[in-house]
């Protein structure tokens, strides 16, 4: 299969940039055109070249825009339709413009404030999947499996919005295929999940846990020398000692990274409350989020300019 460049068309699209690829899609800025000079940026996502004729994952595609179509919430990213044109399926998801979790914390350390103001959006977003039914009611069982930095997008508005909640299984599968190994995101798997025991949703607390505590300390609580080593630990669960947190926060951390899951928060709901109880002595808002957000996009303009 082809491999796609900017400028190029993809049905009433025009790609301008790839923003990035996983283990089995890839994610690229497009430009819609209509009538009057119409026009809206887009982010289209389709699997790579190499996975674009596997049934598996044409299936994965396929079910991530049903689940989409199903989905709203302010904290998602919306999955607004799934589309074919020359041969190639692909989703049209909004386009948050702005910075992921990863690149904002690279830059700069998040306040306390801040931290725990994306925590709790993203916990709204889980609670959400949690507890979304279909037709007749009944609990669609979601678990996201991949709650990591590089999955939380932030907008310029100071939105947050939490993407890949539709396939992410599956690309985790493509990377244990490829590598032997889980890629990327193992650093934030639950117990659970890198002992591939049943998941449900207090397996995303584990992620959401390690997330906020590298956010407030710099570092992750399980890393170790390799992937391998890293697993391990995530896998024994020692609770890490974070120094320097105040007394609630570490609590909650500590509670969120709780080896077995009946030590955790019982739902995300409960998970939200406590979030929001430890910001009440810590104000921020989406303003101060948005000037942290631009802050950085306008740095790493700056730096781009000023290379050789």
């Amino acid at each position: 299969m082809r491999e796609l460049a900017p400028q190029q068309s993809l049905g009433p699209y025009r790609l301008l940039r790839r923003l990035g690829a996983g283990g089995m899609a890839e994610v690229w800025l497009a430009k819609a055109h209509g009538a009057s000079g119409f026009e809206r940026k887009v982010a289209l996502k389709l699997l790579l070249p190499e996975l674009r004729e596997s049934s598996r994952m044409l299936r994965a595609l396929h079910e991530e825009a049903r689940l989409g179509a199903r989905l709203q919430h302010r904290n998602l990213v919306q999955v607004h339709d799934l589309a074919l044109a020359d041969g190639i399926y692909f989703l049209r998801l909004d386009y948050v413009e702005g910075t992921d979790l990863r690149a904002l914390a690279a830059r700069a350390r998040l306040s306390p404030a801040l931290a725990l103001l994306v925590a709790e959006e993203v916990a709204l977003a889980l609670d959400y999947l949690q507890r979304a039914c279909d037709d007749d009611g009944r609990p669609l069982g979601l678990v996201h499996r991949d709650v990591s930095p590089g999955n939380i997008l932030l907008s310029v508005s100071g939105e947050v919005k939490l993407s890949d909640y539709g396939i992410t299984k599956a690309t985790m599968l493509a990377d244990v295929t490829r590598g032997g190994v889980v890629k990327g995101t193992y650093a934030y798997m639950s117990p659970e999940q890198v002992s591939g025991t049943p998941l449900d949703g207090r397996s995303d607390q584990f992620g959401l846990g390690v997330t906020l505590c590298e956010l407030l300390t710099g570092a992750r609580p399980f890393d170790g020398a390799s992937p391998l080593e890293t697993m391990e630990r995530v896998r024994a669960a020692e609770p890490p000692s974070l120094p320097g947190l105040d007394d609630d926060l570490r609590a909650l951390i500590l509670r969120c990274l709780a080896r077995e899951p009946d030590a955790r928060f019982p739902e995300l709901a409960a998970l939200c409350g406590e979030l929001a109880a430890c910001r009440r002595g810590r104000p921020a808002s989406p303003l101060d989020l948005a000037r942290e957000v631009r802050r950085a996009l306008a740095a790493k303009e700056h730096a781009g300019s000023a290379s050789p």
